[in-house]
């Protein structure tokens, strides 16, 4: 009898309730995030805009370097 007793307590909860807890803290957490503002939104995908173009410029450049070097081969 004690063991029935044992494996009711260490029994997880249906699946329902764990994914709606799973929420409930998600929401809860998100509720203390410091969102940041509009203008620093736009700063730093300027600045992630501006890093993306300058490596495509530079993998590019060397693509075509490298494509040149085996045409001479």
């Amino acid at each position: 009898m004690a063991n029935n007793a044992t494996k009711s307590k260490n029994k997880k909860p249906n699946w329902f309730r764990r994914v709606g807890a799973k929420f409930k803290e998600t929401f809860s957490e998100l509720k203390r995030v410091t969102w940041p503002t509009l203008p620093t939104v736009l700063k730093t995908t300027g600045v992630v805009l501006v890093i993306v173009f300058a490596f495509l410029v530079v993998v590019t450049g060397v693509d075509s370097l490298l494509g040149w070097l085996l045409s001479l081969l």
